[in-house]
């Protein structure tokens, strides 16, 4: 298991924007399993929406995709560098993630040709899928 400071060593991401807390499985370069506890206290939450707090779809692919360039980035050639997206297909969001979830986060690794790569992304809660995306990168 990977811990906060473990994961900020392998990629650059720092608060407010590291949306992993922990990593629990780890392949390098083939897959990674995290996950972020999501708090009332998250800096979106305050627009996001005041009256019915959800957490954004596109942070929960941002999420997925850190738990990814933790996998990619753990690869002894790629180590010190940054991860950056490439694109992002067939995102879907099944249900919301509220304050009090913990959310699941699972990239694997599907295709990898010199810096770019695809990676395959799922969001869960509570074992029920909430989004799910395939995500490009490019290592620079």
């Amino acid at each position: 298991m990977l811990t906060t400071k473990e994961i900020m060593d392998i990629i650059p991401h720092r608060h407010p924007f590291l949306l992993v807390d922990k990593i629990e499985e780890l392949v390098p370069g083939v897959k990674a399993v995290g996950y972020k506890c999501v708090t009332y206290n998250e800096p979106y939450f305050a627009g996001h929406f005041p009256q019915e707090p959800v957490m954004p779809g596109v942070l929960q692919i941002e999420a997925c995709a850190q738990v990814g360039a933790v996998a990619i980035l753990s690869i002894e050639a790629n180590k010190g560098k940054t991860a950056y997206f490439g694109g992002i297909n067939s995102a879907r969001f099944r249900q919301k993630v509220v304050p009090g979830d913990t959310l699941k986060l699972e990239c694997e690794i599907v295709k990898q040709k010199g810096p770019l790569g695809i990676g395959k992304a799922t969001a869960s809660v509570d074992g029920k899928v909430v989004m799910n995306a395939e995500l490009t990168f490019m290592i620079g």
